[in-house]
């Protein structure tokens, strides 16, 4: 009787097991599938115009004066990326790398590259792995696509190498872009690299996927989240946890802009406060210490909507942070 008890015991336990990790494995398809459409250029520019009528105008010049080029680089993995850059001749060097969001591609960073275009810098906007005309089977959430941001760093200096100016880049991306960002600028950075700016990035992956399970499926993170993080390990190279932003911001030795709509429930508001106390604070010549980033909670704004709602602000407080670094 002890035995048949111990052997259904055991059962029970392997097939709880098994529809833990079948069900981790069903959330890591589900989160990290790349979208359908995620080549579909057409239907992202109709996407785009529709919510800013007055870049079509803007776009179309670009496209007629072949100013708006494409450019391919093989990465390390042996995969092409794609990148959109526009050349600036008065740029001197001044370069903004644009990197967009969670399933979206470069066209959604087209309406912020206008912003940088007309401070007068030259632009660089890469589709991340498994997006837009890039290489890739799934979604990396930011993590290994700052390995490909910093082979983007050094094409954007060779594209808009001047005789006149040295390269000097900021790094700007939204949502997954943002936690892109930030994930790069704990890594041992070219001196071009003269500040960043992130707008409603995630504190880590293991947070942001706990966040979606409980809203989406009222779902705890125990046990799905450590089997579905632990399969990613298995198959991607990386987990939940080690996937995380504020932990490399804790690394980062230049100024960063921190955006975050405050009623933000995709990425909750309150994630930035930890991101922007991550980042240490700078000992100037004096001997004073200085914190050199900046923050702005934009009233209302919901998910990556900063920028929309408030076109003009947002310009205007990119344009000052950026301009004390960036000359």
């Amino acid at each position: 009787m002890k035995k048949k008890i111990v052997i259904a015991a055991a059962a029970v336990l392997i097939v709880l097991t098994a529809a833990t990790f079948g069900a981790g494995w069903y959330m890591l398809d589900y989160a990290l599938a790349p979208a359908p459409d995620a080549q579909h250029m057409a239907k992202r520019y109709s996407r785009m115009f529709r919510e800013y009528p007055y870049m079509r105008h803007w776009v179309d010049s670009l496209k007629a004066a072949e100013a708006l080029r494409d450019t391919f680089v093989t990465m390390a993995d042996g995969g092409r990326r794609h990148a959109v850059y526009a050349r600036n001749d008065s740029a001197a060097g001044r370069t903004a790398i644009l990197v967009h969001g969670y399933k979206d591609s470069h066209i959604g960073m087209l309406p912020i590259a206008k912003v940088y275009a007309d401070m007068g810098y030259n632009i660089l906007l890469p589709d991340l792995y498994a997006h837009g005309l890039s290489d890739g089977d799934h979604i990396r959430m930011g993590w290994d696509d700052r390995k490909d941001v910093m082979r983007w760093i050094g094409v954007a200096e060779g594209l808009f190498a001047t005789a006149g100016g040295k390269p000097q880049i900021v790094l700007h991306g939204v949502s997954m872009g943002a936690a892109t960002v930030m994930n790069t600028s704990g890594e041992k950075l070219p001196e071009s690299v003269k500040c960043f700016v992130e707008d409603c990035g995630y504190t880590s992956v293991w947070d942001e996927f706990s966040r979606q399970l409980d809203d989406q499926f009222g779902l705890p993170q125990f046990p799905l989240l450590y089997a579905a993080s632990a399969l990613c390990k298995l198959r991607y190279g990386w987990t939940f946890g080690e996937a995380s932003p504020v932990r490399q911001l804790t690394l980062n030795e230049s100024p960063m802009l921190y955006i975050h709509g405050s009623s933000d429930g995709y990425v909750p508001s309150v994630m930035v406060f930890p991101l922007y106390n991550a980042n240490p604070v700078h000992l100037a010549a004096n001997g004073v210490y200085r914190h050199f980033n900046d923050i702005w909670i934009t009233p209302g704004c919901e998910h990556a909507k900063s920028f929309h709602d408030y076109p003009a602000e947002y310009a205007a407080r990119v344009k000052a942070f950026v301009g004390k670094f960036i000359k």
